[in-house]
């Protein structure tokens, strides 16, 4: 049976993450290709879509084959919020989502991000005047608090009763940031003392993990965020592991190979060959991540800007790898 967000039917139970400078048109496509269920975009500036930056609009690029998705939006001034959903609403996407998880100091400085964990009050009249203003659910990033993971809880409630349709939770404070281990503890808190959908976001690295979080904290959904990263197959795997416990296998190098070429190459469409390859360095990294030389690969392909010099070299990587393992054979 599917799960409803509002009245957005979710047909699995993974979502991609919303991550600044990867979450783009190109990867998202890749990844609800792969099995997603649902995609957030990078977050994008409410001010900046209520004064008609075109760089915000930007961010904006969803096609009609990526819905569901969802629009992640930072900012701290509920009439700010909700002219900024307005804008958003206007896209048509299929529900607008609050970032309230960005522990980077250039955004906690505005109030923004993971601040609003300390003032749920405000918290609270930005999702109410979100709510108001439009007519598509309005969802929620947390983490599980900024110093302490017991805010999590209260801000969850908060939240819950100013209108958000559903709740993620990351289980690490602000202060944690990536570190140390993601507390799933404090999920299943979240879970337990709300009604809405709570989806499960912290260290979901294989199928398996995916199925013990649900287990553990009863979420409904499983957020994959940095573990995507070069591995948008991930959601494939737990998608049909979670339905009929069955193990897709893992791609083999020629997969990695021709997904991080059409990563590029969609990348490259979408945003020019200057920016395009450049935005795919990080990507490019974790495809080839793991293999024997590399380092080596690596900093070739990020002092390559030519797009069919990158492609060039990925299919060399690829030549390369196989006459190794010929060799030790």
């Amino acid at each position: 049976m599917a799960l409803k967000i509002g009245n957005v039917e979710i047909q699995g139970v993974t979502v991609l993450a919303p991550l600044a400078g990867v979450t783009d048109h190109a990867f998202r496509t890749l990844c609800r290709e792969q099995g997603a269920s649902l995609a957030v975009t990078e977050m994008v500036s409410a001010r900046g879509l209520a004064e008609g930056s075109e760089r915000s609009n930007q961010f904006l690029d969803f096609t009609e084959q990526e819905h569901p998705i969802s629009v992640q939006v930072f900012g701290s001034e509920p009439d700010i919020m909700a002219d900024g959903a307005q804008v958003i609403a206007e896209r048509k996407p299929d529900m607008i989502d609050v970032n309230c998880g960005c522990p980077v100091k250039k955004i906690v400085t505005r109030n923004a991000g993971a601040a609003l964990l300390k003032d749920p009050v405000l918290l609270g009249r930005i999702i109410s005047a979100m709510v108001k203003a439009v007519d598509i659910p309005v969802t929620l990033k947390i983490r599980s608090g900024w110093e302490d993971a017991e805010e999590a809880v209260h801000v969850a409630r908060v939240a819950q009763d100013a209108g958000a349709a559903a709740i993620a939770v990351h289980g690490r404070t602000r202060e944690a940031k990536f570190s140390g281990e993601a507390n799933w503890d404090i999920i299943g808190r979240v879970k337990q003392a709300t009604s809405i959908p709570v989806i499960g976001n912290g260290d979901v690295r294989t199928p398996e993990l995916a199925k013990e979080m649900m287990a553990v904290t009863g979420c409904d959904l499983v957020m994959v965020g940095r573990w995507a990263i070069g591995n948008p197959w991930i959601f494939r795997r737990i998608e049909t592991y979670v339905a009929k416990g069955e193990h897709v296998p893992e791609p083999m190098l020629k997969d990695k190979i021709e997904m991080a070429v059409r990563h590029l190459r969609l990348s490259v469409a979408a945003k020019g060959q200057i920016t395009g390859v450049r935005e795919m360095r990080r990507p490019l990294a974790a495809y080839i991540k793991g293999l024997p030389g590399a380092a080596q690969y690596r900093q070739a392909l990020m002092t390559e800007d030519d797009v069919d010099g990158v492609e060039n070299l990925l299919y060399a990587i690829l030549q390369e790898q196989a006459e190794s393992v010929e060799e030790v054979g």
